[in-house]
């Protein structure tokens, strides 16, 4: 199968995904103070939002980076395909989650920031797997040797350590979380898979 009906379902879900992290940005409206005071007591939502929406158009555009180097694409990758949109999708509920409680304290911030890391561990495991998995399978436009397919996995699935780290982390420091998860966005707006086309 072309890459083409892939990308074009994925790009309808990550569309989809990142327009629903809006949602959350709201203000309670007149007779609730001073809409000053309202956004400054939604910043964690603002910055939360900055952060997800980052992450999800980096998602976009490595995907688009990956299936660009594909000739050919099996059952496995569209399967594995569909694991990383089962995240991606998850982006907006676990940002509007954590944004709620990460000025609370306690257990429930911890728990909504492991919550965000997990999520984007999962993307980040499922991403790298599609990646090994073409790989292998020779559906690469160009032939990968060893050792530019392993350099390659090493950098592509380097954010897989941080997103662990940020998950216990999470327990420690809600905060934390959210600064090594936009780190890592920045890191990935970097090609991470760039190779010769």
């Amino acid at each position: 199968m072309k890459t083409g009906r892939l990308e074009s379902f994925s790009d309808g879900v990550i569309a989809v995904a990142i327009t629903l992290l809006s949602l959350d940005l709201a203000v309670n409206g007149p007779g609730h103070g001073t809409l000053a005071h309202q956004l400054a007591q939604r910043w964690p939502q603002f910055t939360s939002y900055v952060v997800s929406f980052l992450v999800i158009g980096i998602i976009w555009i490595n995907h688009h980076s990956l299936l660009s180097n594909l000739e050919t694409i099996d059952r496995v990758t569209l399967f594995l395909n569909l694991l990383l949109l089962l995240f991606v999708v998850a982006i907006p509920f676990v940002t509007a989650t954590m944004a709620e409680y990460l000025n609370k304290g306690g257990s429930d911030s911890h728990l909504a920031a492991a919550l965000y890391a997990f999520v984007s561990l999962g993307m980040s495991l499922a991403f790298a797997m599609m990646f090994l998995w073409s790989s292998r399978q020779g559906q690469f436009r160009m032939t990968l040797d060893r050792r530019t397919r392993r350099s390659t996995f090493v950098r592509f699935s380097f954010g897989n350590l941080v997103y662990v780290a940020a998950l216990g982390l999470a327990f420690v420091n809600a905060w934390l979380t959210l600064v090594l998860v936009a780190l890592m966005a920045i890191y990935y707006s970097f090609d991470q898979i760039a190779l010769a086309r």
